[in-house]
């Protein structure tokens, strides 16, 4: 039998990882809010990898808690989600992937473009998924995964506070307000530069997210979560001292 795998959050993305583990013969062992960590980090010492696939609000408290046994094992999946993350818990080099396929209750998974992960586990993880039919890429460096990270962000960011003002999909987002998305993602991707610490690439970026508004152009720009995410982007913006004057503009008029 395959070794174990740790699964900590149960929600709709979280299942799908538990699926694909479960076909390729690894036993799943879910870990629920209510349940003591410590306690099953005695029992289960040596599980080939513990997935954090809780919300993004509860990540850092999740990785506070992870038992030291489990540390090395770590996969991340969250989004909004960079280098500085993991980091900060004196994490050096978890498994991390940029998710680009949604769950949502009652539904199967729906693929926008293949998933990028890197690190230690980056295999497991790729062939879990394509278990279940969902394409993966492994990377070849943390450059190309920190790359990817952005690309997330200002792909989420862009859309669901470009759709703040525009709502409608990112494909009417991009052929009718083009100059909307711009201006935000612009702003973003200054807020995502002061994040990483270095220069990035706009025109990398704005490609990157071209492509998964090629991969599903009826894709509703705006989610429940879009209006936190704006404030997030904001107090970001507030502490590097950054003007984003669009994000702004937008956040008055809602």
């Amino acid at each position: 039998m395959k070794k174990p795998v740790v699964l900590i959050g149960l929600g709709e993305v979280g299942g799908v990882f538990a699926r694909g583990l479960l076909r390729n013969g690894h036993p799943v062992f879910p870990v629920t809010r209510d349940m003591d960590l410590a306690q099953m980090a005695q029992e289960i010492s040596e599980p080939e990898a513990v997935i954090v696939a809780v919300a993004e609000n509860d990540l850092h408290p999740a990785l506070e808690a992870v038992p030291a046994v489990w540390r090395d094992r770590l996969v991340l999946l969250q989004n909004e989600l960079l280098p500085r993350d993991w980091q900060q818990h004196q994490l050096d080099n978890p498994t991390v992937i940029s998710v680009w396929f949604e769950k949502k209750p009652g539904q199967d998974f729906k693929v926008l473009i293949p998933s990028p992960v890197y690190g230690p586990h980056a295999q497991l993880i790729a062939d879990a998924l394509a278990a279940i039919k969902i394409p993966a890429r492994v990377l070849d460096s943390a450059e190309a995964l920190e790359l990817e990270l952005v690309i997330k962000n200002v792909y989420i960011l862009t859309t669901n506070i470009a759709g703040l003002e525009c709502g409608g999909t990112v494909s009417a987002l991009w052929k009718k307000h083009e100059r909307i998305a711009r201006a935000v993602a612009s702003d973003v991707i200054e807020i995502q530069t002061f994040l990483v610490g270095h220069a990035l690439d706009a025109k990398k970026l704005i490609e990157g997210m071209l492509d998964a508004f090629d991969g599903d152009p009826d894709h509703k720009c705006m989610g429940r979560s879009a209006p936190a995410r704006l404030e997030r982007a904001l107090h970001q913006a507030d502490e590097a001292g950054l003007a984003v004057a669009k994000l702004r503009e937008i956040h008055a008029q809602t």
